[in-house]
């Protein structure tokens, strides 16, 4: 902060910053020249995504696929099919349609007892007293009375740990006493209820003696087996095994889960379990595609294997041949038949497959739009005006303008950036050369694509736009779709005669090549294209200019500093000599 003009009365600050203005305007000159620099670089990576977009469209173009789309009709809404590329033209008749069946099974009763309903996210052992067969699960529920003084129970093997915790004492007063499991026999204390569940004799041995007439009740384990069978036939077997505090959440979510292919449901309505296949099919022509065993599916949620449901294969007549399949979906010679419906006796269907001409039309005409699109707009940079009495503005010049004469200012100056830029005028040389030549090497009868109702507009004021005749266009596809695919696809020999689209997107290429090589990219530094090397040489030239405007500054501010020092010494000796005079 200076503090001056006390001596001359001089506003120094505005004076100063006066002088600077006139010392600073190379600066703005430099400034202006990288805001330039950076609109040219900007526009000509904005015409390079429009090339990238253009090449994407054309390498589309050059694949098989887009030319080769196939259109599949069914006579029948009860069959439908798709077809690969690859497939060839033909008809198919279906008749004698019998759909896949899936293999199901449901519970024969309600494992629930009365009008009770079972809480699925609570577990089986909290809701026993309601669920009818339960008692069914082990020899020690409904409560075991001993009937004679004993220190143990035989409960069996395989018991949970985790259920030990469950396991109920009731004394003959009718009292529920609450044992402590232990790890083992040499953990008992004395005076303490516990307990310790032998698992190699299946004993739960308590360690006090329990009087005759004490009723023990013991939860038991869930066991059961599912077996099913796979597309090759094979069994596929899963053993479940889930301890008494689980919940029926918890075992659907655990078959569901399973490699058996199952889907698994609880039916709160009809209070039972439903399992089904989740292919439709006939996989074990020897019985049954769900079987299992486990007193908890047979006994408690009364399931039956005899009351299983379907599981039938698929049967079909095609062009007068009977087939069976264990699925409603499958492929013949490229074609996939999906078989919705059984049909009635003397229905059928007939599936056509058929060249997909509209696929090919619109892909040729929306890559021809495109390439229109394209060309107007580099047309409309080359040939853009320029306005040389419009220069970017500078942070002074702005602060005196509003947004919008900003935005119009800028929009002027921007302008003829890329005029009659060589880069762009060569790429779009190279690309309509490309459309004009014809592609030589070819069988089909089409070389040209004047011969498929593309040609290039009459109107001189368009530049070069290309005019589609759609009739033609799509009478050529459907008479020779393989002559105008090998228009635009031909790999040619040697890398010559290439088809259009190929030759379209060498040219696009070779181009966005030439534009990176001049204005970079997202991934270059500033040192590896030519306009980020001038942005370079420009950023220097302002920092040195910027420390030469220091040293100037500083300068004039030495040199009003002196004229202040002066006059203050002036002021002063007159004062004194004033003084002098008086006092004389």
């Amino acid at each position: 902060m200076r503090l001056t003009g006390f001596q001359s009365g001089l506003d120094i600050n505005q004076m100063v910053t006066d002088l600077m203005k006139a010392q600073r305007m190379p600066m703005n000159k430099l400034t202006q020249q990288k805001q330039l620099l950076e609109w040219k670089r900007d526009e000509y990576r904005e015409v390079n995504r429009l090339l990238n977009e253009f090449s994407n469209q054309s390498f589309d173009m050059t694949l098989q696929r887009t030319y080769s789309q196939k259109q599949v009709t069914s006579t029948n809404d009860k069959v439908s099919a798709t077809a690969v590329s690859s497939a060839s033209n033909v008809s198919y008749t279906l008749s004698n349609v019998q759909v896949a069946t899936v293999a199901t099974n449901a519970s024969a009763s309600s494992m629930m007892s009365g009008a009770e309903k079972l809480d699925t996210s609570k577990s089986l052992w909290e809701q026993r007293g309601n669920i009818a067969n339960y008692n069914t699960l082990s020899p020690t529920l409904p409560p075991t009375t001993l009937a004679a003084a004993t220190d143990r129970i035989q409960v069996g093997t395989g018991l949970d740990p985790a259920d030990m915790s469950l396991v109920k004492v009731k004394n003959v007063a009718g009292e529920t006493l609450t044992y402590t499991m232990v790890d083992s026999m040499d953990k008992f204390e004395a005076g303490k209820n516990q307990a310790f569940y032998d698992e190699a004799t299946g004993d739960i041995i308590f360690n006090n003696t329990i009087d005759a007439g004490t009723e023990v009740e013991v939860p038991a384990n869930y066991r059961f087996t599912i077996t099913t069978y796979n597309q090759a036939g094979e069994a596929v077997d899963n053993e479940f095994n889930f301890h008494a505090d689980t919940t029926m959440d918890e075992i659907v979510s655990k078959i569901n889960a399973s490699p058996l292919g199952l889907t698994a449901f609880y039916d709160e309505h009809n209070g039972g379990l439903v399992l089904s296949k989740g292919e439709a099919g006939d996989f074990n022509s020897s019985g049954n595609e769900i079987a299992f065993q486990g007193v908890f599916l047979t006994g408690v949620m009364n399931l039956d294997e005899t009351r299983e449901n379907g599981g039938t294969a698929a049967s079909v007549t095609i062009n007068g041949v009977t087939t069976k399949r264990n699925s409603n979906t499958f492929t013949i010679n490229g074609v996939t038949f999906n078989l919705k419906e059984n049909t009635a006796a003397g229905e059928s269907a007939v599936i056509n497959v058929a060249n997909d001409t509209d696929h090919t039309f619109n892909a040729v005409k929306d890559y021809l739009t495109k390439y229109n699109e394209l060309i107007e707009k580099i047309n409309g940079k080359i040939g853009e005006p320029v306005y040389r009495d419009y220069k970017p503005l500078s942070d002074e010049e702005q602060e005196s303008l509003s947004e919008k004469q900003i935005e119009q200012w800028e929009e002027k100056a921007k302008s003829g950036m890329l005029r009659n830029d060589s880069i762009l005028s060569s790429g779009l040389g190279k690309m309509r050369n490309s459309l004009y030549e014809s592609v030589s090497g070819l069988n089909g009868a089409f070389s040209q694509l004047a011969q498929i109702g593309i040609t290039t507009s009459a109107n001189y004021l368009e530049k070069g736009k290309l005019v589609i005749d759609e009739d033609k266009l799509r009478t050529a596809i459907a008479e020779d779709p393989n002559s105008v695919m090998q228009l635009f696809t031909s790999n040619g020999e040697n890398g010559s005669d290439l088809g259009i689209a190929r030759k379209m997107r060498d040219a696009a290429r070779s181009t966005i090549s030439s534009v990176e090589a001049r204005a970079g990219n997202a991934t270059r530094t500033q040192q590896q294209f030519t306009i980020g090397r001038e942005l370079l040489n420009v950023d220097q030239r302002i920092s040195a200019f910027e420390r030469r405007m220091q040293t100037v500054e500083d300068r004039y501010w030495r040199q009003f500093t002196a004229m202040e020092k002066a006059i203050g010494q002036a002021n002063q000796q007159s004062t004194q000599l004033m003084s002098q005079f008086f006092s004389g």
